[in-house]
This record gives C-alpha cells, sequence and structure tokens, in this order.
C-alpha cells in the first residue's frame, strides 16, 4: 500500500476459550502496518482496540491517526471475531442453529473477555509475547479495561478515546445517563436547522399514516419505514459531523407534495445508513457488552425510552433517538430478522460472567490516559470520570473541543497528547 508496509496475519482460534471443543474453530484476521522508512526497526507494538461491538479494524487510507503513531510505532490492526475478515458472522450463520438457546449461546461468546483472548494470542504467537501498548477507541475503552483485567503484563500504556465504561453500571445505567445527552444533541439540531425538525415531523406523520400505495412507506430493500425507524436517523449525533450531515440528508429529501412521500435517493440512503447489514453485531451485542453477575433480564434501551414520552414516536417535535438498539429493530430490519430469536435469547438472560476484575483495576499500575468528550452522547462523561476514580495509574483529559470521533478528525492532536499524558511530559490544565 502507498506509504505504509503491511503484514497479515491469521489465527484460528477457539469459539469459546473455556472449552475449546464445544465449537468449530474460527480464524482472527490482524494486518500490521510501519513506515515503509522504519520497516526493518525495533519498534514498540501499539494495538489498536476497535469501537463496536461488533467493529472491523480500520483499513489505512492516505492520511488518519495511524499517520502519527507510525511515527514511533508499528500499528496492529484485528477485525473482531465475528467481523470483516475474521469469520464474520451474518444473519445465515445463527439461522442455521436449531434453537434460539443455541444461537445466544453461540453469540455469548463473542463479548469484551473473548476478543480479549484473542489479541492475548495473537500477542504470544505471532508476537513471541512481546508488550505492547494500546490505543482503545469507543468500546475499544471496554475492551481495555478488559485486557487489564486480565492480562495487565501485556502492557506497556493503555490510550483511551471516547471510551471509558462505568465498570459496575448496567445496561440500565448507562441508558439513564444517555438520553438527555441524546436530548441535547436534538436541541443543536432544533436550534441550527429549525426547518429540519419541521420537515422530520411532517415525514413521521407521513409514514405513520399509510397511503394509496399500501399500509405505508416501503425503503427499496423491502422494509417498511416507519416514524421508528426515521428516529433511528439521530444515531450519528454523537459525531462531529451527525447534526450536518443529517440536514443535508434532509436537504435532498424532495417529498413529493401530492404523496408527501421522500425520493427514491433518500430512501436508498435512509436503507443504507439504519439497516445494519455490514455490521449486526453491532446491534445484536448492543446491550450485552455491558451484563455482568445477576441482572434482571429485559430490553434495558426499551425500558428506558418508555419512561421518557418526548421520545415517543407520536411526538412532536419529533425526537431521534440515539446509539440505542430496541427489540422492534429485529422484526423490522432485514438484516436483524435472522437474529431476532437469538437477540431476545440474550435479552432476557439474568446470569453473565463478569467483564472487570475490579480490584485488580484498582491495583493497576500501567499507565492509563484518556480523553472523553464533554457533549458525547454515547459514552457518559459522568461514569467515565467515575470509573477513572476507580482504576489505578489513570488520567483523564476532558474537552468539549471534540465530539465522539474525535480520534479521527484530530488524532495527530489527541495520540501525542494521550501518549504525553501517560508518560507524564504533558499535564492536563
Amino acid at each position: 500500500m502507498p506509504g505504509v508496509v503491511v503484514r497479515e496475519h491469521r489465527l484460528t482460534v477457539p469459539v469459546d476459550w473455556s472449552a475449546p471443543d464445544r465449537y468449530p474453530a474460527i480464524e482472527v484476521f490482524a494486518r500490521e502496518i510501519v513506515d515503509p522508512d522504519r520497516a526493518g526497526d525495533d519498534l514498540p507494538l501499539l494495538l489498536f482496540l476497535q469501537g463496536g461491538p461488533g467493529g472491523q479494524g480500520p483499513r489505512p487510507l492516505a492520511h488518519g491517526w495511524w499517520s502519527t503513531a507510525l511515527a514511533t510505532h508499528r500499528v496492529v490492526l484485528v477485525d473482531q471475531r465475528g467481523t470483516g475478515r475474521s469469520s464474520r458472522i451474518d444473519g445465515r450463520r445463527i439461522a442455521a442453529f436449531d434453537s434460539a438457546a443455541a444461537g445466544a449461546d453461540y453469540l455469548a461468546c463473542f463479548r469484551a473477555d473473548a476478543i480479549i483472548a484473542d489479541v492475548e494470542h495473537l500477542r504470544r504467537t505471532v508476537y513471541a509475547g512481546q508488550k505492547w501498548a494500546t490505543l482503545g477507541q469507543s468500546y475499544g475503552g471496554f475492551l481495555t479495561l478488559a485486557y487489564l483485567s486480565r492480562h495487565p503484563e501485556a502492557l506497556t500504556a493503555c490510550y483511551v478515546t471516547g471510551g471509558l465504561p462505568g465498570i459496575t453500571a448496567d445496561a440500565e445505567t448507562v441508558y439513564r445517563h444517555t438520553y438527555p445527552r441524546q436530548a441535547a444533541r436534538n436541541a443543536v439540531l432544533a436550534q441550527r436547522y429549525p426547518d429540519d425538525v419541521a420537515l422530520l415531523g411532517r415525514l413521521a406523520d407521513r409514514l405513520a399514516a399509510g397511503g394509496a400505495r399500501g399500509p405505508g412507506v416501503v425503503l427499496p430493500n423491502g422494509d417498511r419505514f416507519t416514524p421508528e425507524r426515521l428516529q433511528m436517523l439521530g444515531m450519528p449525533f454523537g459525531m462531529s459531523t451527525g447534526v450536518d450531515a443529517l440536514h443535508w440528508l434532509l436537504d435532498t429529501a424532495q417529498v413529493d407534495d401530492a404523496t408527501g412521500e421522500p425520493c427514491d435517493a433518500f430512501l436508498e440512503a435512509v436503507a443504507h445508513q439504519t439497516g445494519f447489514d455490514d455490521n449486526p453485531l453491532y446491534a445484536v451485542l448492543q446491550e450485552v457488552i455491558y451484563h455482568q453477575g445477576t441482572r434482571t433480564g429485559g430490553w434495558a434501551a426499551q425500558a428506558e425510552h418508555d419512561r421518557q414520552p418526548a421520545f415517543g414516536a407520536g411526538e412532536r417535535p419529533l425526537l431521534l433517538t440515539g446509539e440505542a438498539v430496541y427489540p422492534w429493530m429485529f422484526a423490522q430490519i432485514r438484516a436483524l430478522r435472522p437474529f431476532q430469536a437469538a437477540a431476545e435469547e440474550l435479552a432476557a438472560r439474568t446470569q453473565w460472567p463478569e467483564l472487570y476484575d475490579v480490584a485488580r483495576l484498582a491495583a493497576n499500575e500501567v499507565p492509563v490516559a484518556a480523553v472523553q468528550y464533554y457533549d458525547d452522547p454515547y459514552v457518559d462523561l459522568d461514569l467515565a470520570l467515575g470509573t477513572s476514580d476507580r482504576v489505578g495509574s489513570s488520567s483523564v483529559w476532558v474537552t468539549n473541543e471534540y465530539l465522539h470521533d474525535g480520534l479521527r478528525v484530530a488524532g495527530d492532536v489527541i495520540l501525542p497528547k494521550l501518549m504525553g499524558l501517560a508518560a507524564g511530559t504533558w499535564t492536563v490544565r
């Protein structure tokens, strides 16, 4: 590739690390990149822990945060199990199980504990046990704390961008905190683009009313376009371009004056943006990543949604929902339908393995440097700061300069600061 030297690695790993013979083995894919001018140097390793859940490693283009990292490190990019080139899971794979319980058992093997077992196997086999630093974006912060809970001896430093979870917070607590933050992002839309709020209301009315063409508006993939699915267009509001991107999407909706229906190009964009065709595990595991110990079964986001009447699909102005997954999605969205029974089974489960070792994290000696974004609606700031107080050797830089995609838009600024924070050469003022 132009600008980087690439090495690819494929490893065979068990689905269930606690019972390796339980399922046929799967493959995990990793890509190592290095600056061509330093390809022969003995450089330290930086493992990138991708956001998600269900996220494949980034595919490097001309510029990105890796351009900064490659000045000092070899960078290792892993496709999380079940994604990208790592034995991808899709609806056909889950539909092959003979029961919802069997499918759920399989999917439960794709959480943070298993991902960390995969990358630790990579470190020990491909890199002969060489220690490495980690850079965790979003869900990568969850993985970071899981790694520190299990193998701190493998790590030299940990950098986290927008991803410190509440280590004892359940999914219900997370959504209680993040719903108000999503409401604040809706307020930004209303202030910046008031005409868009009115248009969203008209669209929701049309989607709820049905019409001459049948029970309602249909997306190009055959899914019915419902007001709830329209609300999903708020999921990217945590990104720096999220509100503006929605504005420009609505700018091309070209609603027909006679029928009230938007144009085909708009419907195609909605189908893609809300379809999960490329990352179904993101939806399936969205709440599962929080479950530990004993819990009351059920859908946490839906329960909180029901306590937030302002977010009702029939309310005006229409508020758009954020990073949350609801049970209706597994009935309405084509790519998620094969997962419906297994997802319901996962939601109902009341016993889960622990993800984090609270005592070990409290005694942690590996430098942890994190940036948390003040207005981020995905990873709550208060929960993140509470975690930092409970993790030894950790420091947090809080800023409102960026949103959840800060690493993507300003990696050349953020990464050096985190490295300096961990090394003690830069302090938060």
